[in-house]
């Protein structure tokens, strides 16, 4: 059996934060993470243009805080932010709930996972080269300054009739390094022959420099004089 396991969330509470940041009671919980969902489900659909990175819930009696994070700001804030107040008005009416709607720009979409995961699908489904798509994007990434990329594609690439998968690495990409900070995405291609799954890991560098790191543990392990005491 496989010993993987997320990278994100291998390293909540260490180097990564929760995408949904709120305390609810043993009761309303099931209901605020279905919300959650559907708020989540409704947006990816809505704004499947707008190149979303993340979303992150944010929750206070009776009112919602929604932080959205994508590469084209414009396009989800619309004229005169015409868009914004659309969108606000459709979640409010899906979940009887006062929101707030934050826009966060994506600097560098080039070294963000999850965009970097949708561009490819979106390559594959345009019946760019599964090749060609991979090492492009990862030399874009490397020029932008990630420390190390791994990209796999898995299934009938370019058509063949045996499904396989193909991984393309460059860099440095520690994935049992907690400190590391390792942003992971998966998007699915839907092409004419079938679905192609297409993984995307991306390392910004370790979040604890060696500031961070104690004396002894950078010295490492003390070696012993060899000589023993008497019982």
């Amino acid at each position: 059996m496989g010993q993987k396991t997320h990278p994100t969330g291998l390293r909540l509470g260490i180097v990564k934060d929760w995408d949904s940041r709120w305390f609810a009671k043993s009761g309303d919980f099931a209901d605020l993470l279905d919300e959650d969902l559907t708020l989540r489900r409704y947006l990816w659909q809505r704004l499947a243009r707008a190149a979303l990175s993340r979303i992150v819930i944010e929750r206070a009696p009776k009112r919602v805080t929604v932080s959205i994070y994508t590469a084209r700001p414009g396009v989800v804030i619309g004229r005169k932010g015409s868009e914004v107040d659309k969108l606000k008005e459709e979640l409010q009416q899906l979940t009887g709930k006062d929101i707030y709607i934050n826009i966060q720009e994506v600097k560098r979409p080039e070294i963000d996972a999850q965009l970097v995961a949708e561009s490819i699908a979106r390559q594959l489904e345009s019946r760019v080269s599964w090749r060609r798509a991979m090492k492009k994007a990862i030399a874009s990434a490397m020029r932008m300054g990630a420390e190390g990329v791994k990209i796999t594609c898995g299934g009938r690439l370019g058509g063949s009739e045996m499904g396989r998968s193909e991984t393309y690495h460059e860099g440095r990409v520690p994935l049992h390094t907690l400190r590391a900070d390792v942003d992971f995405a998966r998007e699915t291609a839907f092409t004419t022959y079938g679905t192609i799954g297409v993984k995307v890991w991306m390392f910004h560098g370790e979040v604890l420099g060696p500031e961070g790191v104690s004396e002894e543990a950078a010295e490492g392990p003390k070696k012993s004089s060899g000589k023993r005491g008497r019982k």
